[in-house]
């Protein structure tokens, strides 16, 4: 099974140069300086794990150079999801599986569109990872979990067999790797605290310890939390009653340090995933008449730096 990991970032890089260095054909699809290194240099992990360096990795920035494929960890900005939809198509084998690894909740639906549902499942990363340096992934903390399984619909069809076949894999290379069912609603408990915590993160530009000892700064969060609970819910997604307390709760075993990747992107002045976030929560909202003023407030804030500086 070749494994083909799009967009070699912070948990493209990760997960693909561990499954690597277990012995899977792994070929990465990256471009600029960071492809560039990694097919000068390698690909190296900085992490609490174990570091690694992988002296030689195939990488290309166009899948058809890696063709064929036939299993994809999709890991670019959903901003970029499209695009990369249409190029990976021609690349892919015949029982090809598309697994998106991404933030929002609708990356399932688009790549559908393109690619036919029986090719795409569903996938959520756990893991603090960024690109150090060109070539060089750090891993910021000991968490480092991939969840698969068929698409929201839940409907497993023929994808069961490959996607346990993944996991197995990710075992064998040292990672958390776990199978489920009902991804939609694992997508979605995900969902529900980071898309709040990447909107108040980038609204205020501060980090998990200000906002969670500053009494308004943390009601905002809550208010942002439970937006997002009660979208989900009106669009008929099983969350638990204790979901909202629990994101507000979480809060606290965070890194005081720690900001969302949106965040991190408005600082550099990188393109954002707003409408992915932010955007996602207040048009669903507005979808299924659930009102979102703390998300669409942010979203018209911040909607000026969406393509970035």
């Amino acid at each position: 099974m070749r494994i083909a990991v799009y967009g070699a970032g912070g948990v493209g890089g990760y997960f693909g140069a561990r499954l690597a260095a277990a012995g899977n054909d792994v070929v990465f699809i990256a471009r600029g300086a960071h492809g560039a290194a990694m097919a000068a240099q390698g690909l190296q992990l900085k992490s609490q794990l174990g570091d690694l360096h992988l002296e030689k990795v195939t990488v290309s920035e166009r899948p058809m150079d890696l063709a064929p494929i036939d299993l994809v960890m999709l890991c670019v900005k959903l901003y970029d999801l499209d695009e990369a939809a249409a190029a990976l198509r021609p690349a892919l084998s015949k029982d090809a599986l598309v697994i998106p690894f991404q933030n929002g909740v609708d990356s399932e639906e688009r790549l559908s569109d393109v690619l036919g549902a029986d090719r795409v499942a569903a996938g959520i990363a756990y893991i603090s990872a960024t690109v150090a340096e060109p070539g060089v992934i750090a891993h910021h903390n000991t968490s480092c979990t991939l969840v698969v399984g068929p698409q929201a619909d839940g409907q497993a069809g023929g994808q069961a067999e490959r996607l346990q076949a993944f996991v197995a894999a990710g075992k064998a290379a040292g990672f958390s790797a776990v199978y489920r069912e009902d991804m939609n609603r694992a997508l979605w408990e995900k969902f529900v605290l980071l898309a709040p915590f990447a909107t108040v993160t980038a609204l205020s530009r501060q980090p998990a310890g200000v906002i969670r000892e500053d009494a308004d700064m943390l009601a905002l969060f809550a208010a942002a939390v439970q937006e997002a609970v009660d979208v989900g819910r009106a669009a008929a997604v099983d969350l638990d009653d204790e979901i909202a307390e629990r994101c507000v709760s979480g809060m606290q075993a965070l890194p005081p340090h720690m900001k969302a990747s949106m965040c991190h992107d408005l600082e550099a002045g990188r393109r954002l995933e707003l409408e992915g976030l932010t955007g996602a929560v207040m048009r669903l909202g507005e979808r299924h008449g659930v009102d979102t003023p703390v998300h669409r407030t942010a979203y018209a804030a911040l909607k000026p730096y969406r393509d970035g500086a």
